[in-house]
């Protein structure tokens, strides 16, 4: 009689332990994402936090600029540019003089105005601008298969010596979204460009904006104009906007910030799906990659979301472009 209850006993026990031998080979498993189970535990995570926080609230946020650039006519000689070349100014016609009493000294002849020195006109030769001269030192690989918005914010942080690229800042970035997110700039929730601009604010990179172009040659050039002026990087909204990559240079067959029609050639990405391989877009290059005029046309296409309608976005080129000089510690440009 008395043996069944120490039995009973011994059998819970060991229920118990097979229990936490069970939670402690599955949080071994998720530690090192054996099988997968990393990921798929990732995504319950996300899953349960997007269940419990509802639906993306519909609040106002920042909003989408719209830059008519359609193919850049404007002659690159204009005043605009600095380079006009002033009208001659007529000499005015000397003054008749009277006629002078004994001993009246003569009123001084007048100077003619000297006519100004045109400026020279500008010289149109290819560039090369890169703000990042060691991209490998500013990487940071998104660590969820869907954080690049976050990584992204996090490399562009981290180029302005604002935070560091370990996985620990990503995901603190990233878990403040709630505080940032609309429907209007994500349906689905989460993240979306303006989302991005508020979260550089945050972390003291003010004046981004996101801006949507027309033409893919317009944002690259709205883009490298930005990049040059600021110091600053840019981030482009690849892969119909399912993607983040940063923009650190580019190069163009003229200045871009002089020549209106300048060509955007290729840029230099920090892409955080490195070092992934998408069934859809292929591998992805290491950071700092030059990409060339056929990888932009490939990545880099107009807003399509399958998730629904965005009036100010669809069928635009988006790019979240720096408005405000980098500071003291931000790296400087290499130019050519």
């Amino acid at each position: 009689m008395i043996n069944r209850p120490r039995r009973r006993t011994q059998l819970v026990s060991a229920f118990v332990v097979v229990c936490l031998l069970g939670l402690a080979l599955g949080a071994g498993a998720v530690g090192v994402n054996a099988f997968g189970a990393g990921d798929r535990f990732d995504r319950l995570v996300a899953k349960i936090d997007r269940f419990i926080a509802g639906p993306p609230p519909d609040r106002p946020t920042v909003a989408t600029i719209e830059v008519q650039d359609p193919t850049d006519v404007q002659d690159p000689t204009d005043e605009e540019d600095g380079t006009a070349t002033a009208a001659p100014t007529a000499t005015p016609a000397p003054t008749p003089t009277a006629s002078l009493e004994p001993g009246e000294t003569p009123p001084p002849t007048p100077q003619p105005t000297p006519t100004p020195t045109p400026k020279p006109a500008p010289v149109r030769k290819a560039v090369d601008v890169n703000i990042v001269k060691h991209p490998k030192q500013v990487f940071a690989s998104e660590v969820d298969k869907d954080w690049c918005a976050p990584a992204g914010v996090q490399m562009a942080l981290a180029i302005l010596g604002l935070v560091d690229t370990s996985d620990r800042t990503q995901a603190a970035i990233n878990s403040k979204v709630r505080k940032w997110e609309s429907y209007s700039d994500s349906h689905n929730g989460d993240w979306g460009p303006a989302a991005m601009v508020l979260a550089l604010k945050a972390y003291g990179a003010p004046g981004y904006e996101v801006r949507a172009y027309n033409s893919r040659q317009g944002a690259l050039r709205g883009a490298a104009r930005a990049i040059k002026a600021t110091g600053s990087p840019a981030l482009l909204m690849a892969w119909r906007g399912a993607h983040t990559w940063v923009m650190t240079g580019y190069r163009a067959d003229a200045d871009p910030a002089v020549f209106k029609d300048a060509k955007v050639t290729g840029t230099y990405i920090l892409d955080p799906w490195y070092p992934r391989v998408s069934s859809i877009w292929g591998p992805s290059d290491p950071p700092g990659t030059f990409q060339n005029e056929s990888e932009m046309i490939r990545n880099y296409l107009k807003w399509k979301r399958p998730e629904g309608h965005y009036a100010d976005r669809d069928g635009k080129y988006l790019v979240v472009v720096p408005t405000v000089k980098a500071s003291a510690s931000a790296s400087g440009a290499a130019t050519s």
